[in-house]
C-alpha cells in the first residue's frame, strides 16, 4: 500500500508539477486502501506525545488538549502563583496589634489563598496564637471573614473590607476588625523562573498575551511592566475573569487560560484550553 501511494504521488507530481495535489492523491490512496492505519495513527501519536510530556512533568488531562493548544491565538495569565512564585513574604505584619494578629491568623489559617498561607506562616513563626472565631466564611475573589466576640473581622480585598485611599504599590491584603481603619498587609513576591522567557516567546510567536488579576491596579501594573505584558486588567473577581475569557471566545479568539487557584476555576473552564501549574489548587488542576 505504501509503495502504491508513493508511486501515485510520484506520477501526479511528475504529471502536474503540483506537490500539494500529489500529496493529496497519496493520502487518498492510503485512506481508501488502508483506513485502519491512519485511524490508529492519530491516537498513537497523541499517546506518545502525552507520554513524553508526562516524563517532563506535564500531565495532559484531555485527549483533545494538544489539538486545541495548537489553535490558540490569545494567552491569559493569572498573576499570583502563576506568573509569580506564589510564595509571598509579608513585610509589615508587625503593624497588627496582639488581638488583630490573633484574628488575622485565625482567618488566614482557614484559607488556601497564597497570601493567607504566607501570613499564617509568618504570624505563627512570631509566636502568635490564633483567636477563636465563629461563623468563618470565605468569599471567592473577596476574602475570608468570621465573628470574634460579636465583632465581624475580615481579611481580603480593599473594597471588600472597606479600605479607602491610595493603594500600596506592592501586593496587599487588608485586615479589618471594625475598630479603626483597615490595615494593609503588604507582600513581596517574585516572578517565576522562566516567566520572562515564556512571555517573550509567546509574543514572538504572534500570540496576544494578557494579564488578569484580582490584585490592586498598582501591584498588577508593576508586575506586568516587569514581565513585558501590555494588556492588563486588575481588581477582577472570579466571575469577571470568566466573563472576560468568554467575551474573547465570543469574538472568535482561541484562548489559553493559565491559572492556579480557586479564583481561576471558572475562567479555566471557559477557555478553549487551560493550563495550571502543579503548585495550583486541586480545583484548578482538575
Amino acid at each position: 500500500v505504501h509503495i502504491i501511494a508513493v508511486l501515485a504521488m510520484a506520477g501526479w507530481w511528475l504529471g502536474t508539477g503540483d506537490l500539494r495535489v500529489a500529496l493529496n492523491i497519496a493520502a487518498a490512496v492510503l485512506i481508501i486502501t488502508c483506513p485502519c492505519a491512519l485511524g490508529l495513527a492519530v491516537p498513537a501519536v497523541t499517546t506518545a506525545a502525552s507520554g513524553r510530556l508526562f516524563r517532563k512533568g506535564m500531565l495532559i488531562k484531555s485527549a483533545t488538549a494538544l489539538e486545541r493548544l495548537a489553535e490558540i491565538d490569545t494567552v491569559v495569565f493569572d498573576k499570583t502563583g502563576t506568573l509569580t512564585e506564589g510564595v509571598p513574604v509579608p513585610e509589615n505584619s508587625a503593624e497588627l496589634t496582639g488581638v488583630q494578629a490573633a484574628c488575622a491568623l485565625a482567618l488566614a489559617q482557614a484559607s488556601a489563598h497564597p497570601l493567607a498561607a504566607a501570613l499564617a506562616k509568618d504570624l505563627t513563626a512570631r509566636g502568635i496564637v490564633a483567636a477563636a472565631l465563629s461563623d468563618v466564611r470565605e468569599q471567592p475573589g473577596c476574602g475570608i471573614e468570621g465573628d470574634h466576640s460579636g465583632t465581624r473581622v475580615r481579611l481580603g480585598r480593599a473594597d471588600w473590607v472597606g479600605a479607602t485611599g491610595p493603594m500600596p504599590m506592592l501586593t496587599a491584603t487588608w485586615f479589618a476588625d471594625g475598630e479603626g481603619p483597615p490595615v494593609a498587609l503588604r507582600f513581596r513576591d517574585t516572578l517565576r523562573s522562566g516567566a520572562l522567557q515564556a512571555v517573550s516567546e509567546l509574543r514572538a510567536a504572534g500570540l496576544d498575551v494578557q494579564l488578569l488579576s484580582g490584585d490592586s491596579s498598582a501591584a498588577v501594573a508593576a508586575l506586568a511592566s516587569e514581565a513585558g505584558i501590555d494588556t492588563v486588567r486588575a481588581g477582577v473577581l472570579p466571575a469577571e475573569k470568566a466573563a472576560h475569557v468568554a467575551a474573547l471566545s465570543d469574538a472568535g479568539r482561541k484562548v489559553l487560560m493559565v491559572g492556579d487557584g480557586l479564583n481561576d476555576t471558572a475562567a479555566l473552564a471557559a477557555a478553549h484550553v487551560s493550563i495550571s501549574p502543579a503548585s495550583g489548587l486541586d480545583a484548578a488542576r482538575v
